[in-house]
C-alpha cells in the first residue's frame, strides 16, 4: 500500500544532489556493472520508492511514475552509461551537472526573490548562477576522478575545463520555457557538449586560433555590416542581430568565406519567403511574430547546429563530416522556413503529419504539397550552393537534399505531437530539424563511401 507523506521539495532536491556522489563509483565499475546498478535504481524508484518515501513525490506523481523526475533521473544515468560505455568520465561529468547543477539551482532559486530570466520568469538569475557554479565544479571533479578509467586518458584541459562549458550550456538550455523534463534535457545537453569537445585536437585547435586571429577583424566587420543592415531593414531584432553576427563570425573563421556565404544565402531565403504572401498570412493570424523579425532564439535554432558543425570540421579530424553536416543543417533550416512560409501563403490543402488529417494552415506539424515542393527546391539550391562554394563535392548534393527533407519531416512529426503539450517549442523543433539533417547527411555520405 502506498503511503502518502507530506511532500517536501527541499528533501527531494537534497536526495537529487546527494545521489550524484554515486558517480564516484564509476571509476571502479565496469560498464556492465554500472548498467546493472543503474537499471536496479530505475526499478527501485519505479516500484519500491513510492511505498517507502511519499515525501519525495510531488502531488499526483505516484500515479504517473514513468513521467516522474524521480524515475527519469536514473533512466537518464542508465542511458548515459549505455551511450558512453568507454567514457565514464563523460558519464560522471554529465551526472554531476544533473545532480549538483540542476539540484542546487532549484534549492537556491526557490529562495531567491531577485532578478528573473527575461525569457522565463519562473527561473532566477541566482538559480542559474548556482547551476553553473555547483554543476561545473562537481562535473569537473568527477570528470577528473574518472579520468584513470579512460584509455587513453583524455587531455587534462578537457577534464578540467570542458565540464564547465557543459554546465554553462546546460544551464542555458534549462531556462528554455518548455515542458521537457530537466532530468532528460540537462544530461543530454551536457553529455553531447562533452562528447563534442572530446574530439578536439590540440594541434588543430592551435592552428585554428592562429588562423582565426588573422581573419577575425574582417569577419567582425563583415558580420557587423550584415547585422546592421538586417536590423535597419527590420528583418532581425537587436538580440537577433548580435547573435547572428556572432554565429556568422564563428562560421567565417572555422568554415571559411564559402561557409559564411552559404549562411548569408540561407538567411536571405528565410527573409524573402517570410515576406511572400505576408498580407494573407497576417489576415489569417499565422504570420511570423514581431513582423517576421528574427530574434536570438531563431538564430540559434536555425544556424546553431551549422556553427557547431563548422567548429567540428575545423578543430577535429572529422573535417569532411563537419562540412557535410554544416551544409545539410543550413539546407534543412532554410528549406523548412521556405516550405512553411510558402505553405501558409499558397498551400491549398494542409495536412497534419503523421496522420495526414486536414488542418488549417499554420498548424504545427502541417504540410502542403506547395510548401513541400518549395522546400525541396530550396534544399537543392542551398546544397548546390554549398558545392559551388567548395564546402562539399557536387556528388553529395542529393544526399544532403534527402537529409534536409528527413529533418523537415521529422520536425513536422515532432511538432504535431510535442509542441501542443508544450514539451518543445518552435525554436527547439528547428534546432532538432537541423541536427537530424546534419546527422543523416553524415550517415548517408559514410554509407556511400
Amino acid at each position: 500500500m502506498i503511503r502518502n507523506g507530506q511532500f517536501s521539495e527541499d528533501s527531494r532536491q537534497i536526495v537529487h544532489v546527494t545521489m550524484g556522489s554515486l558517480a564516484l563509483l564509476l571509476r571502479y565499475l565496469t560498464s556492465w556493472q554500472a548498467m546493472v546498478l543503474a537499471g536496479g535504481a530505475v526499478a527501485f524508484n519505479l516500484y519500491a520508492l513510492p511505498r517507502l518515501g511519499g515525501r519525495l513525490y510531488r502531488p499526483g506523481e505516484v500515479r504517473r511514475r514513468l513521467r516522474s523526475g524521480i524515475v527519469l533521473y536514473p533512466i537518464a544515468v542508465l542511458l548515459l552509461i549505455v551511450l558512453f560505455p568507454d567514457r565514464r568520465d563523460i558519464v560522471a561529468a554529465a551526472w554531476g551537472v544533473l545532480a549538483f547543477g540542476d539540484g542546487m539551482a532549484t534549492l537556491v532559486g526557490r529562495r531567491s526573490s531577485g532578478a528573473r530570466i527575461p525569457w522565463n520568469r519562473e527561473k532566477s538569475i541566482v538559480g542559474s548562477a548556482a547551476f553553473i557554479a555547483c554543476g561545473g565544479a562537481a562535473a569537473s571533479f568527477l570528470c577528473w576522478w574518472c579520468r584513470p578509467a579512460v584509455i587513453p586518458p583524455p587531455y587534462l584541459w578537457f577534464t578540467l575545463w570542458m565540464p564547465w562549458v557543459a554546465a554553462i550550456i546546460a544551464a542555458a538550455v534549462e531556462t528554455i520555457p518548455i515542458n521537457l523534463d530537466d532530468n532528460l534535457s540537462v544530461p543530454a545537453v551536457a553529455s553531447a557538449t562533452l562528447w563534442f569537445t572530446s574530439l578536439v585536437s590540440e594541434d588543430l585547435a592551435a592552428a585554428t586560433i592562429t588562423h582565426g586571429l588573422r581573419v577575425l577583424p574582417l569577419a567582425l566587420l563583415a558580420n557587423a555590416a550584415v547585422a546592421a543592415l538586417g536590423y535597419a531593414g527590420r528583418t532581425v531584432t537587436m538580440p537577433g542581430a548580435i547573435c547572428g553576427a556572432a554565429i556568422g563570425t564563428i562560421i567565417a573563421i572555422t568554415a571559411g568565406w564559402g561557409g559564411w556565404a552559404l549562411l548569408l544565402a540561407t538567411f536571405f531565403l528565410a527573409v524573402v519567403s517570410s515576406r511572400l504572401g505576408l498580407r494573407k498570412k497576417t489576415l489569417l493570424g499565422i504570420a511570423e511574430a514581431r513582423g517576421g523579425r528574427r530574434g536570438a532564439g531563431n538564430a540559434i535554432a536555425n544556424t546553431g547546429v551549422a556553427a557547431a558543425a563548422a567548429i567540428l570540421g575545423a578543430l577535429t579530424y572529422a573535417h569532411d563530416a563537419g562540412r557535410v553536416a554544416l551544409v545539410a543543417a543550413l539546407a534543412a533550416g532554410g528549406s523548412d522556413t521556405v516550405a512553411s512560409e510558402i505553405g501558409k501563403a499558397w498551400g491549398r490543402r494542409t495536412m497534419l503529419v503523421p496522420t495526414f488529417a486536414p488542418v488549417p494552415p499554420g498548424t504545427s506539424g502541417a504540410v502542403s504539397a506547395e510548401g513541400t515542393a518549395a522546400g525541396l527546391i530550396a534544399a537543392l539550391a542551398l546544397a548546390t550552393l554549398g558545392s559551388a562554394f567548395g564546402l562539399v563535392p557536387f556528388t553529395m548534393a542529393p544526399a544532403i537534399v534527402v537529409a534536409a527533407t528527413i529533418g523537415s519531416f521529422a520536425e513536422s512529426v515532432l511538432g504535431a505531437t510535442l509542441e501542443g503539450p508544450g514539451i518543445v517549442n518552435n525554436d527547439v523543433l528547428n534546432f532538432l530539424n537541423t541536427a537530424i539533417a546534419g546527422g543523416a547527411a553524415i550517415a548517408f555520405v559514410s554509407a556511400l563511401q
